[in-house]
């Protein structure tokens, strides 16, 4: 073969070799711990008495195949999507904000206070909305603090946005308890919002329509992050925030826009959940999705459709999981056995993977 043929040829060969390369990676990184999470587990439940293929099939028949627990995992998502818009934005920025369960609770707590109130003087409409701004806006005040001590003081926004969410969920459980209770309950409460208020299910189904708005919050941030200017000078904060200050970037500014947008998505996320789902807030309510929303992030890297899939497969786990604990007996808390000893697989096959990388090119 002479070397004009194998100039030509060789690029040709290189792809199928890089895409094979790609593939492998995904196998490895991905599958193969989620893969090795189920066995594990599945040890687990065969030295606790229980047939780990009953338990897997009925999570997955109860979370996908089942009409109405379909319904209720596309359900789950909205407020988990809306919890990814809010950790894409700020991840992407390079700001880690891990308040997102203190700005969800409190969100929700205004949208579960003012619905009922406002519902008897304006359109069921007009009411959803200017609930779901007003948690919007509540969201994004309940970060002002880590925003302006990270963009003005250089304060880790760790710690002071794990301060504020445990303020915040306290702060929340107060409001319903003492100013927001419900007087006519046993159980502190906010006021009820009566279903046929609430946002409207999709075609027929018991489908909120919240699953819409999450959806569109994952794509445009994703969007608005990888397509435009304005998503660009985040990126380039996130990635050198001195570079960006000598190019002439706003950094605090930027930084404190950052921290509200992320905020008020979290925010709007409770305001859904309630408003779509619930209809109220009980004291001490607290699902805890955002913390939970973080490694799936992560896995998705930054990512919003990859993001997507994640949280419908943490979904399935979820609702198919409280369905197997009530027929099969094994225990609630095991889905979230199952998903900490993936999320814990994969972190470290991604570790061992950027290892591997590492030496190939040195």
């Amino acid at each position: 073969m002479t070397d004009d043929m194998q100039a030509v040829s060789s690029p040709q060969l290189a792809k199928p070799r890089f895409a094979l390369d790609a593939w492998t990676s995904l196998a490895v990184v991905t599958l193969g711990p989620i893969l090795a999470a189920f066995i594990l587990c599945a040890l687990a439940l065969i030295v606790a008495g229980y047939d780990p293929i009953a338990y897997y099939l009925y999570v997955v028949e109860r979370g996908v195949f089942s009409g109405q627990g379909l319904q209720q995992t596309l359900t789950r998502m909205a407020p988990l999507l809306l919890h990814a818009a809010s950790l894409i934005i700020a991840f992407r920025a390079g700001i880690w904000n891990l308040g997102g369960d203190g700005q969800f609770l409190l969100g929700a707590v205004m949208a579960a206070a003012l619905a009922p109130a406002l519902i008897t003087v304006m359109p069921d409409w007009i009411t959803l909305i200017v609930c779901m701004l007003v948690a919007m806006l509540v969201g994004a005040a309940w970060t002002l603090i880590p925003a302006l001590l990270r963009a003005y003081q250089g304060v880790n926004e760790i710690i002071t946005t794990l301060m504020m969410t445990f303020l915040g969920t306290s702060f929340a459980n107060v409001l319903v308890k003492l100013i927001f209770l419900d007087p006519g309950t046993t159980v502190p409460q906010t006021r009820t919002l009566p279903v046929g208020d609430r946002l409207p299910w999709l075609y027929g189904t018991t489908i909120s329509s919240g699953l819409l708005i999450g959806l569109a919050a994952v794509i445009a941030v994703h969007v608005i992050m990888t397509r435009t200017a304005f998503g660009l000078r985040l990126r380039v904060v996130g990635a050198n925030a001195k570079a960006a200050l000598h190019a002439g970037l706003a950094v605090p500014l930027l930084t404190v826009v950052v921290f509200a947008l992320s905020g008020a998505l979290a925010g709007l996320g409770g305001a859904v959940d309630i408003l779509g789902v619930f209809g109220n807030v009980r004291a001490d309510w607290n699902p805890a999705y955002a913390l939970a929303v973080v490694p799936l992030v992560f896995l998705a890297r930054f990512n919003g459709y990859a993001a997507i899939a994640f949280v419908f497969f943490y979904a399935v786990l979820e609702i198919g999981g409280e369905s197997a604990a009530r027929r099969i007996g094994v225990p609630q808390h095991f889905t979230l056995i199952l998903v900490a000893t993936m999320f814990i697989l994969l972190a470290l096959a991604e570790w061992l993977d950027q290892r591997r990388r590492a030496k190939g090119k040195g």
